[in-house]
């Protein structure tokens, strides 16, 4: 009797640990969606209206601080050269300021990147209300079946079949999701019942220290750039603000600019 009595614990310990791992799985698929989201829709859409909105005025506003730096530098190595009684020649003066000013370049380059993305972005074809909550239906369904973290054990071929599914999030390929989700046929993966109890409390212990990366992770992207801006996007009053300071900016670099110019003119008198 004994015995039996410590089977039916056992088994009762086993059924609980499952329904707590199968609540903590869904819980994180939840979670894992939220955070992908963020990334891929939220932060993306944040940012793609943050550059048509404010990219191009800090793109001009970082375009001529970076021209004004350049002129200030012309005029140090100018100066050095008759400081040392050496022929200025200003050809060679500008080869010196492109190899310094490469980096500024490359990310005013960057910048014009952004800008043509974000504008490529705001032409591409938008789900409608319906078509994005199935997006996400079936992006969860797959992520709890096929998310590496949420079960370790999928193959190579699952977890390449979960990547593209990832891609497919991204670039709001609805009709990738469904394939996918055909293939799954709606089934989760198969799991072992080896060592059983033990296995199952180190899942448990496994996925809630997942959960709590996870919850931080989300609480990360929202500190940071571009969420960080949705708050500006949001406010007129706040977004004319902040185009007046760049306007401002653009307006002190382009005067100090004039003067730059002006100064290495007398200079090479």
């Amino acid at each position: 009797m004994s015995e039996y009595k410590n089977n039916i614990i056992v088994f009762s310990d086993f059924e609980n640990l499952k329904n707590e791992i199968e609540k903590l799985r869904i819980e994180l698929s939840m979670l894992l969606l939220e955070r992908d989201e963020l990334q891929f829709v939220i932060c993306k859409n944040i940012e793609t209206n943050y550059i048509l909105k404010l990219g191009v005025i800090e793109y001009k506003a970082y375009e001529v601080q970076c021209a004004a730096l350049r002129l200030k530098r012309k005029i140090d190595l100018i100066q050095a050269k008759k400081n040392r009684q050496e022929k200025v020649i200003v050809s060679d003066i500008e080869k010196i300021l492109d190899i310094e000013f490469l980096e500024y370049k490359k990310k005013i380059d960057e910048q014009i990147n952004k800008i043509n993305e974000a504008l490529e972005i705001n032409k591409a074809k938008v789900l409608s209300n319906e078509e994005s909550k199935e997006l996400k239906k079936l992006y969860r369904k797959i992520v709890k079946v096929l998310h590496p973290d949420i079960n370790p054990n999928v193959t190579k071929a699952q977890a390449k079949l979960f990547n593209n599914a990832v891609t497919a999030y991204k670039n709001g390929d609805l009709e990738t999701l469904r394939i996918i989700d055909d293939m799954l046929g709606g089934s989760p993966l198969q799991e072992t019942n080896d060592d059983a109890i033990t296995r199952l409390a180190e899942e448990k212990h496994r996925l809630n220290k997942l959960l709590k990366s996870i919850k931080e992770n989300i609480k990360e992207i929202k500190s940071k750039y571009p969420y960080i801006m949705k708050e500006i996007l949001e406010d007129k009053e706040k977004l004319e603000q902040k185009k007046l300071e760049l306007k401002n900016i653009i307006k002190y670099y382009n005067e100090l600019i004039s003067n730059y110019k002006a100064r290495i003119e007398k200079m090479l008198r």
